[in-house]
């Protein structure tokens, strides 16, 4: 089964005339882009909004309980926004691919109900099986989404009701076994999961590995496939992105948080809450629904305001679920996806060159200078004079050869 590539043999955008060698330096999509670089403006906007909301926020936790950022409750919390910040990678990654992976939620849970049963089996032989099926589920699912090139929404859907059937063999809450705290280390979990979202945020930046990443997000009709380049990327963040949610869902477990029925156990829940509130705070970030534009610190902050607020809530006295607080941010995050798409594209009325390929000092660059009006193209040659009309009586040959008459007369 071939891949297609819309346009592939056009050697100009339609709206533009520009050569495709000009399109490929300026635009996001050679094919349909905007002329233009993407504008990260709004990007930066937002974030310094959302580093203001997490001071806020947690200034506000700091006077009701100031023991809640102490000690052991700093490491929990520092755990609780390690495991939503791996379902938040998890979403915003296949978000970022236009393939969003609705899964991450139930695959988070099922993993958390299957270490807290084999985790007194030790790390390793209790977390390695369940990565390694979350890796073949999201093969799986990336197969059956670039083969049969159907929306990852409806795919990754129908993967969560197998894994709810999973999950819904267990009628009671799971005690956790094993004996792992990742309360012990949680600052470096931290630091290692902030530095992961925002070294994927800078490469996501990159104007070409931004474009490589969005490949998959429509252009023009959706049904249209978008080439074996886009299917490979989609694939490998499909299934990067349910190994995401698995260690999730042990943190999650490891940390007797998150969906727990009381202290030390898990209760089989669908997890389909948990995949809202994932999608919704890597929405909240600043990562498109429609794919390709992100932020670089976003997730970072996302992760830390809705972190900083679930325990600041219980404070207050307010009781709110997962639901409440997941359909809140994505709400929020909807609004934030259209601020991105309009103020994140390039400027409508963008005639900028590109950038000359210079070879430093050798040199000015490889492109010629624009040379003046050529309207009046080729030159129009001078008129030639009209031709005088010739006298045969008069023509030379008359005079210089010889007559007919005079050599008969001799």
């Amino acid at each position: 089964m071939g891949y297609e590539e819309a346009g592939r043999d056009r050697s100009a955008e339609p709206s533009s005339g520009v050569p495709a060698a000009v399109l490929e330096n300026v635009f996001d999509d050679p094919t349909h882009g905007d002329p233009g670089r993407d504008r990260i403006g709004v990007q930066v906007s937002w974030e310094l909004a959302l580093l203001a909301a997490v001071a806020a926020v947690g200034w506000l936790l700091w006077q009701e309980d100031q023991t809640a950022l102490r000690a052991d409750n700093l490491r929990t919390l520092l755990v609780d926004a390690v495991g939503l910040g791996l379902l938040a990678l998890a979403a915003g990654l296949s978000l970022r691919t236009a393939a969003p992976n609705l899964a991450v939620g139930p695959v988070a849970v099922a993993t958390a109900l299957h270490y807290a049963e084999q985790g007194d089996r030790g790390l390793p032989a209790s977390v390695g099986p369940a990565v390694a099926v979350a890796a073949l589920g999201g093969l799986a699912l990336a197969l059956a989404v670039v083969v049969l090139h159907v929306p990852g929404w409806a795919a990754s859907l129908a993967g969560a009701a197998g894994v709810v059937v999973f999950i819904e063999r267990r009628s009671a809450p799971v005690l956790v076994q094993g004996d792992y705290d990742p309360g012990r280390s949680a600052g470096y979990l931290f630091a290692g999961f902030a530095a992961v979202a925002a070294l994927g945020g800078l490469f996501g930046a990159i104007r070409a590995i931004r474009r490589l990443v969005g490949r998959y997000r429509p252009i023009a009709d959706p049904a249209r496939r978008r080439g074996a380049v886009a299917a490979v990327v989609t694939a490998v963040a499909l299934v990067c992105s349910t190994v995401l949610a698995a260690l999730a869902g042990v943190l999650v477990a490891a940390n007797h948080s998150g969906s727990v029925a009381e202290p030390g156990s898990v209760a089989p829940t669908s997890g389909l809450d948990w995949t809202v509130l994932a999608i919704g705070v890597a929405l909240l970030a600043g990562t498109s629904a429609y794919g390709r534009r992100g932020g670089v610190f976003g997730t970072v902050l996302a992760v830390s305001l809705v972190t900083v607020f679930q325990a600041y809530a219980p404070e207050r006295g307010w009781t709110l679920s997962t639901w409440a607080v997941g359909g809140a941010a994505l709400g929020v995050g909807l609004l934030v996806t259209r601020l991105v798409e309009t103020f994140g594209r390039p400027r409508p009325d963008n005639t900028e060159p590109p950038e000359p390929v210079t070879d430093g000092a050798i040199s000015t660059g490889w492109t010629m200078p624009q040379s003046q009006s050529v309207g009046n193209w080729p030159p129009t040659l001078p008129t030639p004079a009209a031709p005088q009309p010739v006298d045969p009586w008069r023509d030379p040959r008359w005079e210089d050869s010889p007559r007919r008459w005079d050599a008969d007369e001799r």
